[in-house]
């Protein structure tokens, strides 16, 4: 065997799996790794331990620590078992929810923590088989457990799965308890693993938790008048062969929507997603059937779920009855005027009610809410940050909407994360109220820029993948960091935020001040003079590193949208080359 190019640390690591209490098949997976004369496979799967992170695990499936596997979601289910003993030590009986999504070997992944929590002497309440992200979040906090998780890489492609944390409110794991979790898995070894408890630990849930989530996603309503007049509103909804398959259809049907038109192809639930290369409704791609469908059956709407059901993509009808894609950002910006404006015409609007956006989504959404008196708030990417400012809240003010602009919102704080089922739900009812209204939901869009201002928004990403890669996304933030661009588009930059540090600096004056975040993170923030936007981070759960770009605009009238649409995508492409990009 050639191990010349090998790295002595994976060469150990990989002999430990096959002398260690591994499975015959692992066994044999990792022998044919370090048969192979191309060491890269290897090494991929063993250079690192897959880290249990803030947001869980997420990799690619397959043998190796640096890989999702039985036993490093064996090990991260472990160090959250011991986390759970010291945090609830005074209660007599914990609790946890398990659900998981379409992905190959989500189930097998499901039930191995199923087992291992069992072992541990903790209830176990598993769903019986797929179930949207969102309602696993609401069964946590309908049953009063203290923590779930759910197996699912979300958008991700096929070969990738992962495991997400959840704490008693039914949020993501945030500080201190993400900290201290990841410090009990990584005291795990396979041989503290627990595996296979007593069946009696676990319970099954189904049809009646799905009840009663789809009683409370109803709620969200706030026109059920309009609903009776435009019931039979063409809608098209693809699962994208995922999660929503059954309780976006069932939710839209209980709202009163009475002309759901499926797309069949991807109501088939498969991990190997078989109509599309990625199953991510942000991409074109994966909406070109259910926008087939739709120009087929002339539809007046088509949304798209993926495959754990928290992300929503839409696509909607321009002034020439071409449809078009909304953006993430676009989406948030349509919820959030409509949640207003419905409430203030409902007179729900007391003066307590707060909406929540992330550092990286438009700054139209806060536009909204100033100039309607509503207080908004500034969170990092990802909804448990939402959630951790409703947790905050609660009981103070009133929480009526929140997003970020990958494709996520959440309409209500039942759930404590996105939720494309509650989502798809209220967004039937925007088109009911525009149709109603007789306007469609892009005369809507165009209504927003009107009144608040002009928006363009553009998410670029660049893929690194692997050790080599890790290390080049490193870099690029050390670069920006320090040596930010002076000019972007042709405006000199005003500010800059560093969230690692948490300090802005005005380049006008010179002045610096402390940014308002409880930890720091590692996004960078440059603004112009003109108003624009760029946001520079690498994913947490993925191999990119990501670029937002707004640039900001006036449009005065309907004629003018695509003039202004077009101007500002070239002064994206251009901040977007003084990026380097």
């Amino acid at each position: 065997m050639n191990t010349a190019e090998t790295p002595k640390d994976v060469s150990l690591k990989a002999h430990e799996w096959l002398t260690g209490n591994y499975d015959n098949a692992t066994k044999n997976e990792v022998q044919k790794l370090l048969d192979s004369s191309d060491k890269t496979p290897l090494i991929d799967a063993f250079y690192r331990d897959l880290e249990f992170g803030t947001g869980g695990l997420r990799g690619i499936m397959g043998v190796g620590t640096n890989r999702m596997n039985i036993y490093t979601v064996g090990a991260a289910t472990q160090g959250l078992c011991n986390y759970l003993k010291i945090a609830f030590a005074a209660l007599p009986q914990i609790g946890v929810a398990i659900g998981h999504d379409c992905r190959n070997n989500s189930r097998l992944f499901a039930e191995t923590a199923a087992g291992i929590f069992a072992a541990n002497g903790i209830k176990v309440y598993i769903f019986e088989d797929l179930r949207p992200t969102p309602e696993i979040s609401f069964a946590i906090r309908e049953l009063g457990l203290q923590s779930g998780i759910i197996l699912t890489a979300s958008h991700n492609p096929k070969e990738y799965n992962g495991y997400k944390a959840y704490w008693d409110d039914g949020s993501q794991i945030v500080e201190p308890h993400d900290v201290n979790i990841i410090e009990e898995v990584l005291k795990v070894n396979v041989d503290a693993i627990k595996f296979n408890g007593p069946k009696e630990n676990i319970i099954s849930l189904g049809a009646d938790m799905d009840q009663k989530f789809l009683q409370k996603v109803v709620t969200v309503s706030l026109s059920p008048e309009i609903i009776k007049r435009q019931h039979d509103l063409k809608i098209v909804y693809t699962p994208i062969h995922g999660s929503g398959v059954k309780l976006i259809p069932m939710a839209l049907e209980k709202m009163g929507f009475t002309n759901v038109i499926h797309v069949p192809e991807q109501d088939i639930v498969s991990g190997d997603f078989p109509t599309v290369i990625s199953p991510n409704p942000e991409e074109p791609a994966a909406m070109k059937l259910a926008i087939e469908k739709a120009i087929e059956t002339d539809a007046d709407l088509v949304m798209a779920s993926d495959p754990d059901a928290d992300r929503l993509g839409i696509a909607i009808k321009n002034e020439n009855g071409d449809f078009i894609l909304v953006n993430g950002n676009q989406t948030v910006l349509i919820f959030l005027y409509y949640i207003i404006s419905k409430r203030k015409e409902l007179g729900l609007l007391k003066g307590n009610e707060y909406i929540v956006k992330t550092i990286v989504t438009s700054e139209l959404a806060a536009e909204i809410a100033r100039k309607n008196g509503v207080e908004y708030y500034d969170c990092y990417t990802g909804f448990k940050y939402i959630a951790e400012i409703i947790r905050e809240n609660e009981g103070i003010k009133e929480y009526i909407g929140g997003g970020e602009e990958s494709f996520g919102f959440m309409p209500s704080a039942f759930v404590r994360d996105k939720d494309a089922v509650s989502s798809c739900a209220l967004m039937a009812e925007i088109a009911a109220w525009a149709k109603d209204n007789g306007r469609s939901l892009f005369e809507m869009l165009q209504d927003i820029y009107i009144t608040y201002g002009f928006s363009k928004e553009k998410m670029k990403y660049v893929v690194r993948t692997g050790k080599t890669g890790a290390e080049e996304i490193s870099q690029m933030m050390v670069n920006f960091r320090n040596n930010p661009p002076k000019h972007l588009a042709g405006s000199a930059l005003s500010i800059v935020k560093d969230y690692e540090t948490l300090i802005e600096k005005n380049l006008l004056t010179g002045t610096e001040s402390p940014i308002n975040q409880k930890i720091t993170a590692n996004v960078l923030q440059f603004f112009t003079q003109d108003g624009s936007k760029v946001s520079v981070r690498p994913s947490g759960t993925e191999p990119k590193i990501k670029f937002y770009i707004e640039v900001k605009d006036t449009l005065a009238f309907y004629a003018d949208y695509d003039a202004i649409e077009a101007k500002t995508n070239l002064k994206i492409d251009q901040v977007m080359a003084d990026l380097g990009l």
